[in-house]
């Protein structure tokens, strides 16, 4: 069960990786847009205008607090995001461990592609395909599914049984 759960959270750590990106790519978009564009902010009040007259005068600036807030929240996030990325990097050693510990040529090739290439099940059994051209029955997202369920119900049953077979310590 445990590597199980390691090979999801590393799967859920890309994912949140790539949106974090995503976040920090918009954030520098829009302030790099403000300052191109010199974004204007205008409102209108009621006051003395220079001439002395009473009435309605439209004052425009620059928008620096809604400006610093954005870009304090882009420092934050990339500050993230490097914490992240080598959480990310300990975790895909882990997976790769894993992996090159996996017996089967096959297996292994399979596991590389889903998580370390981050295909899906059908581009999984397209590039398996595309290795292996004169295998009789070709592999389709569904079969190269069911041997990774299949070898990690395998493996976490093993484990049960090693856990099983421990020998009980018993104090006085």
């Amino acid at each position: 069960m445990e590597i199980i759960t390691k090979l999801e959270q590393y799967y859920s750590m890309k994912q949140e990786v790539k949106d974090l990106r995503q976040r920090i790519e918009a954030g520098e978009r829009y302030l790099a847009e403000m300052e191109k564009e010199g974004c204007q902010v205008s409102d209108t009040v009621t006051g003395t205008r220079k001439d002395g007259t009473i009435g309605a005068i439209c004052v425009t600036g620059f928008p620096i607090p809604e400006y610093e807030k954005i870009k304090t929240m882009t420092k934050k996030r990339i500050a993230r995001l490097k914490i992240l990325e080598e959480e990310l990097m300990e975790a895909m050693n882990q997976v790769d461990d894993f992996i090159n510990k996996i017996p089967k040529s096959e297996l292994r090739m399979i596991f590389r592609l889903y998580y370390i290439d981050d295909y899906t099940w059908f581009k999984v059994a397209h590039v398996m395909n595309g290795r292996f051209p004169k295998r009789k029955n070709k592999y389709t997202a569904d079969s190269c599914r069911m041997l990774h369920n299949r070898y990690l119900e395998k493996i976490e049953k093993k484990l049960k049984n090693v856990r099983s077979r421990s020998p009980k310590v018993c104090y006085k």
